[in-house]
């Protein structure tokens, strides 16, 4: 991920100016590499380094967004609608 690509999520789901640590910015930014990650195991599948990696980053944004969850459900919710996540 580029340096731009980065900084324009970090400007879409912060909550406040200068917010790089929020649950919703770290979880857009692993939603991102998993997305990237997805395309590149469509055509190579054997992959199998990738392919763990992309489960670790998976595991990763789950247990964020079970975090924000259980803090504050509408966050939660608001997220989950603006990345398209299924749940």
């Amino acid at each position: 991920m580029d340096k731009e690509t980065k900084t324009k999520i970090i400007e879409t789901y912060a909550t406040h100016a200068g917010d790089t640590g929020s649950p919703e910015v770290q979880i857009a930014i692993l939603s991102h590499r998993i997305n990237h990650l997805t395309e590149h195991l469509k055509t190579h599948a054997n992959d199998h380094h990738s392919r763990r990696g992309l489960l670790m980053l998976v595991g990763r944004r789950r247990g964020l967004l079970d975090y924000l969850a259980s803090k504050d459900i509408e966050r939660y919710r608001e997220i989950i609608s603006k990345l398209n996540i299924r749940k």
